[in-house]
């Protein structure tokens, strides 16, 4: 049964940063490309930032230079950093794993308000 665990999430001022883990387990992780999406209220979900097995990186335009996806294959565990946050960035951040199919986690909620 595959599992992916997202924590991390919380509240932050403006500018503010946060680090988002999620934690693998039941697939092949080290061959999977692993993903954050998020889904603002009234918003569809979107890509947020992606990684593949060979650790290739992909970005929304949005979060370019603020979030950095990164991936520790020996833990399971694919991470994002979340640097100089802004009001926009709140959503829920969900954790996504792609091998021959999609998982997902449950997701983790992230606002940032002053």
């Amino acid at each position: 049964q595959v599992q992916l665990v997202e924590s991390g999430g919380g509240l932050v001022q403006p500018g503010g940063s946060l680090r988002l883990s999620c934690a693998a387990s039941g697939i092949i992780f080290k061959f999977s490309t692993m993903g954050w999406y998020r889904q603002a209220p009234g918003k569809q979900r979107e890509l947020v930032a992606a990684i593949t097995s060979g650790r290739s990186t992909n970005y929304a335009d949005s979060v370019k230079g603020r979030f950095t996806i990164s991936r520790d294959d020996a833990k399971n565990t694919v991470y994002l950093q979340m640097n100089s946050l802004e009001p926009e960035d709140t959503a829920v951040y969900y954790c996504n794993a792609r091998m021959m199919r999609d998982y997902w986690g449950r997701g983790t909620q992230v606002t940032i308000s002053s």
